[in-house]
């Protein structure tokens, strides 16, 4: 099982979402999920994963998810090697029993070009780092479902925690006193 996590922040609150799919070229997932996560920390420069780490963390073991591959918006590696980053510190906090493929958006300082691939007809491209073969996981991601730059199942992880969100909100505001 592959899973492509993505988190909406709303004040000190997250709304963590999971999409689980088996192979890379799926176009839809086979399950999504979604958990909450209140007092989050707040964002830290150069500490991303201290935030958001702990939200996934919890929709893993909210769901008893063992995922083979886990995908993160952002980088295993900061500097490509050694540095951690989110994908990083998720991997450790598994204990290696998960791999983990980084994909930004944004290159970091000491990202190279080694790292970018195009997708589609964009010319922006997306930086893909892992904890295991680099070039692996770029294949892998440039062959996911979708013909623009940012792969579907990527983008739905995106847009559930989002709608999620938002319905969360609109729940709270209509039962509010």
């Amino acid at each position: 099982m592959i899973v492509a996590i993505d988190v909406q922040y709303t004040n000190d609150k997250a709304f963590v979402a999971c999409v689980a799919f088996n192979n890379w070229q799926a176009e839809s997932p086979f399950k999504e999920y979604t958990t909450v996560v209140n007092h989050v920390e707040e964002y830290e420069p150069g500490a991303f994963y201290k935030r958001e780490l702990p939200c996934i963390l919890k929709v893993l073991s909210d769901h008893a998810l063992k995922p083979d591959t886990i995908v993160v918006d952002g980088y295993v590696y900061l500097d490509a090697h050694q540095k951690p980053g989110l994908g990083k510190h998720v991997f450790d906090a598994l204990r290696g029993e998960s791999s983990v493929v980084g994909v930004a958006k944004k290159p970091f300082l000491d990202i190279g070009d080694e790292h970018a691939i195009y997708r589609g007809e964009s010319i922006k491209p997306l930086y893909v780092t892992s904890t295991e073969s680099t070039q692996v996981a770029k294949q892998h991601i440039l062959h996911m479902h979708g013909k623009h730059r940012i792969p579907t199942l990527l983008k739905r992880a995106d847009q559930l925690c989002r709608e999620f969100a938002k319905s969360s909100q609109n729940l709270s505001e209509k039962f509010s006193i």
